[in-house]
Order: structure tokens, then sequence, then C-alpha cells
């Protein structure tokens, strides 16, 4: 079965994905961070034991392990693949994780909070996304008792997400907006209206591969459909604006548009050793220039799922033995010559 940054996404657009969060606390325990260990053994066996049955939501298959129990390097690449955050990677405590065979829909247990929903996939597609997290709440909800307050709604161990609990967030490729003067002021702009943006591998000069992740400032005081269409207008208009400077780009200096395009493509193609950085810059380039009908690819392929899959855990995973720096950087390029798309 396919992963989820394996399918190809919409044509066209430079919205790469989008994910749905939502946080909830059961209200027999404290929060995790006041709770001993045996209390966060105990309640995430429980936890796991309640929802046993969760896959006939779905119709999938969904896998069950201990985070605490898991090996450094397969958690580091799951959180490579975005089905857990870095607080839940770098902690000790027991906690759990249910996942989806397509990592689309997932359920950390015991991280920052008690359980959290997450549902993710291609495309700007928030509020589908929303209808599948929903339905897992409310299977969730009616197993266990939620920490609600009628004034102020979930209860949550960060105050950012008392409310709804709902953070609700895009990722756009934006290799030339984000290099222009203005974009830090536009990002300000942005934020005034409850919106935040940051860079998905890194921020400013350090954010290889021009991916910017739009999501919600606020939980409380609006409603999820608010949040929603919030932070889905925004990253369309991202979209449009990057649409619209490419375009520009494109008919000033076509030759030159080609030339970045081919010349990423070419270099991918025969390269024999990659660092991370400039795979995901040609990366980002080849992506530009398939969008903006420069390349033409035999047939579909997302090329977020390979810069998902140069990342140096999810390389490791896949190797027989540890690599050093030079042989990751090979086994990097190794595994792009093996599946960039063929051109026209």
């Amino acid at each position: 079965m396919n992963k989820w940054y394996e399918d190809p996404g919409t044509p066209g657009s430079n919205v790469i994905y989008s994910r749905i969060r939502l946080v909830r606390n059961w209200r027999e325990y404290p929060f995790p961070g006041k709770m001993t260990r045996e209390q966060s053994a105990e309640m995430t066996g429980k936890l796991y034991e309640g929802l046993a049955g969760i896959g006939s939501l779905e119709g999938k298959k969904f896998r069950f392990a201990y985070l605490d129990r898991m090996a450094d390097l397969e958690k580091t690449a799951l959180f490579e693949r975005r089905a857990i955050n870095r607080s839940v990677l770098k902690k000790h405590q027991p906690s759990g994780l249910i996942l989806s065979e397509d990592e689309r829909e997932g359920v950390v247990l015991n991280g920052d909070d008690h359980i959290r929903i997450q549902t993710v996939d291609m495309g700007l597609c928030l509020s589908r996304l929303y209808q599948r997290a929903d339905r897992i709440d409310d299977y969730i909800g009616n197993r266990f008792d939620y920490s609600f307050d009628e004034k102020y709604g979930y209860l949550t161990s960060f105050p950012t997400n008392v409310g709804t609990g709902l953070r609700a967030s895009a990722v756009v490729h934006l290799p030339v907006l984000s290099r222009k003067k203005n974009f830090a002021s536009l990002t300000a702009d942005m934020a005034r209206f409850g919106t935040v943006i940051r860079g998905v591998y890194g921020d400013g000069g350090e954010n290889f591969g021009s991916l910017y992740q739009v999501s919600n400032q606020k939980t409380l005081g609006q409603s999820e459909k608010e949040i929603i269409d919030l932070v889905a207008k925004t990253a369309a208009e991202l979209d449009v604006q990057e649409k619209k400077l490419r375009k520009d780009a494109l008919r000033q200096r076509p030759l030159g548009r080609a030339d970045e395009a081919y010349k990423s493509y070419g270099v991918l193609r025969y390269a024999r050793r990659l660092t991370r950085k400039d795979a995901m810059e040609l990366l980002s380039q080849i992506m530009a220039g398939i969008n903006d009908g420069i390349l033409k690819t035999d047939e579909p392929c997302s090329l977020f799922g390979l810069m998902v899959g140069i990342q140096p855990a999810n390389l490791l995973s896949r190797s027989e033995k540890p690599l050093s720096r030079e042989e990751l950087d090979a086994a990097r390029a190794a595994f792009l010559r093996e599946r960039l798309p063929e051109i026209q």
C-alpha cells in the first residue's frame, strides 16, 4: 500500500499536502507533564485496549506500537514522515502510536497531551481531512471522557491549544516568492490575521526545498470551520502569488528557467553523491519545472515523496549496515537515480 506522501498530488498546484491535528485529554488522568511513569504506562495501556477496534472505522489495518520501546532510528524516520512530532521523538516516558498502513491517519498516545489525532494527505484538502479526524475523535470520545470546560472548550497541556484543540496546516512550495525581499513582511501581515508561516525543513536561508507550512495561531474563540477556512484561504493565496511570479519569470527568461530545471534533473539523474541540502534544492527546482510545464514526465511522480525518502533516518532504515556521512550521501544519490521519473 502506498504511503500518503507517495501519491503525486494535485497537478499544477504548489500546495503539497494538508494536515489536521486534534489534541484531547482523558479526564481520569493528569496532563502528561504531571504523570508518573506508572500512570503513563497504565493510561497508555488502557487507551490501547479501548481503541483496539479503531481499524473498523476507516476500513484499514492499523499498527499499534509503544514509542518508548522503539529504536531511535525508527522513531526518527516516523518524525521525518510527519507521523510524530519532535517532542514525542525525544520523550522517554511510556507513549504509544496507532498508525494506519498508509500513514494517513494516526493517533499518538501520551505525547504532549493524552491523545493526538492526525489526518494527512496530499493537496489542499483540509475539510475532508477534518471530517476523517472528527470521526476518529467521536470514536475515541465515545469510549473515554475528555477534559472539557463549557467556557473554554477542550483543556490541553499548552494554553495555545485550549478551545477546539485543532491545528490545521498546509504545506506550500514557494521557491520564488520566498526569495522576494518582502516575504518576511508578507508573513508578518498574515500573522496579524491569525496564521503563522514556518519553514518545513528549517527557517530562513536554511529552509532546504522552499517548503513552508501555513497553520492557525489560535484554537480558542474560533470554530473549526473558521480555522480551516482561514488556513485554506491563506494557502490558496500563497499558491496564486507563487504562480504569478513563476509565470512572469518564465515569460521574461524562458531559457534561464528551462536551464535551471533541466540542469537540476541532469544532476539528480547522474550524481553519485548528494548532500541533503543539494538534493532538496535540486528536487525543488524539478518540482517547479514540472508544475510550470517545462519538464514533462512519462508518468505522475511524487517529488515530495522523494524528499521524504532522502531524509537521513529513512535512508538509514533501508540500509543493512550503518553508513558514514559519505556513504549516506552516496545512498541518497542512488535512491534518487532509481526513482527519478523519466522525462519526455
